[in-house]
């Protein structure tokens, strides 16, 4: 899995690339958590191949975090194969979900 923590104004993006799962999640978990200690979050999934319910987890508790921190959280420009996972699990009516980083900055 790739990880690469963006400073984009007032968010950090947090890039993900490649498989998101049980031996990467971990990873995936501290980038997401350690930039919802100074700011709101993007994360980016439009590299990603492919998450399994390890790196979904991940996901939600970054978004439970930053609504307890009342914080701006998001998903941007997700893949294909993340957004099929992503509506198995009904979780694409959850996150908020932007085709770009600038769409979700625009949308505040």
């Amino acid at each position: 899995m790739k990880c690469e923590i963006i400073d984009h104004g007032p968010v950090r993006v947090v890039a993900l690339g490649g498989e998101v799962d049980m031996s990467s999640s971990p990873e995936a978990r501290r980038a997401i958590l350690g930039v919802l200690s100074r700011s709101g979050v993007l994360v980016d999934l439009s590299q990603v191949d492919y998450i399994d319910s390890s790196g979904v987890a991940s996901l939600v508790e970054g978004y439970q975090l930053a609504r307890e921190r009342r914080l701006p959280f998001g998903l941007v420009g997700v893949s294909a194969s993340a957004l099929m996972v992503l509506q198995l699990a009904h979780l694409h009516t959850v996150f908020p979900i932007h085709g770009s980083i600038e769409d979700a900055l625009a949308d505040g």
